[in-house]
């Protein structure tokens, strides 16, 4: 094999885990909201990125069915869908069941560990237990070929761009909105923060409900590259958690540059080793980061 090949290869292989950054980062981005600001442990967190891929083929058939002549447009209306109901969903949880548990870590860990095993189970009963994938538009489809040799996969770029918007528009409104000083007051100081007028109750809620519609998007991300099965967002809990450690609790640079160099590692990997192996590699080079530096990449530094 040349050198020229490799370096098509090893490109290709950096191109294809762009998809899994992405689908890393959303997951990531909503955990770094809700475990990183909250210091909520969420462990059903992957379902909501589950009700976000069941949304969008639920979107689908019904527009196959009913208005098959939208189906080259259907999509980013779905993903805007997937974010809303995933909210809905993330706003109803926090009500019913997180606000009774805050400053009660482990109790949070359990509670949303079993609120996981319930939706996973109501997937299985109300869309059924095989997985199931979406009509995606044909703009969606196909590759762009740089270079002979060089295939880039449009769907990839696609997800890539979203996860750009998406990420983009958490930093601006953490950092520029009302909503984002009520949650960064919260998280310095919650006894200052009631005093000054601040809901933190509704403040905690709402960011609850953000970081869930997030991963609902993240589960419209995930479409575009796998098929989705009731235990699909499982799979994908451990690998956001680790995005969120790696990378640092309180910190979103933190996760969008360890979501980056989590799915690079392991997609380039992939290819030169069997998949187990890529993932112990990946696992191997986390543990010793973290070990010599125990707060991840980006330490917090709000005052406690």
């Amino acid at each position: 094999m040349s050198f020229d090949e490799i370096y098509n290869i090893t490109l290709m292989q950096g191109f294809a885990g762009l998809s899994l950054f992405a689908v890393l980062l959303l997951m990531g981005l909503g955990l770094a909201i809700i475990f990183g600001q909250m210091g909520v442990i969420n462990m059903a967190h992957g379902e909501f990125m589950t009700i976000g891929a069941y949304t969008i083929f639920l979107l689908s058939t019904l527009t196959e069915s009913y208005a098959p002549g939208l189906m080259q447009a259907y999509f980013p209306f779905a993903i805007v869908c997937a974010f809303i109901v995933a909210f809905i969903f993330g706003w109803l949880a926090e009500w019913a069941l997180i606000r009774h548990l805050y400053k009660r870590p482990l109790d949070t860990l359990l509670a949303t560990w079993g609120l996981s095993l319930a939706m996973q189970q109501a997937f299985r009963t109300l869309i059924g237990p095989k997985e199931v994938s979406p009509t995606l538009p044909d703009w969606l489809m196909g590759s762009w070929e740089v270079t002979e040799g060089l295939d880039i996969p449009i769907n990839g770029m696609f997800v890539l761009a979203l996860t750009l918007l998406v990420t983009g528009g958490v930093l601006l409104a953490l950092y520029k909105s009302r909503w984002g000083l009520r949650v960064r007051a919260t998280v310095a100081n919650r006894a200052m923060a009631n005093a000054t007028g601040i809901n933190t109750t509704r403040t905690d809620r709402v960011t609850f409900a953000i970081g869930c519609g997030i991963a609902g998007v993240a589960g419209a991300a995930f479409t575009t590259i796998g098929s989705t099965g009731p235990t699909s967002g499982s799979l994908y809990i451990v690998d956001a958690f680790l995005v969120v450690t790696f990378g640092g609790a309180a910190s979103l640079w933190g996760t969008v540059v360890s979501a980056f160099g989590i799915a690079q590692t392991q997609s380039i990997s992939e290819f030169f080793l069997s998949g187990s192996m890529a993932k112990v590699l990946t696992l191997l080079l986390i543990v010793t980061i973290l070990m010599l530096r125990p707060q991840g990449l980006f330490a917090s530094k709000v005052r406690r």
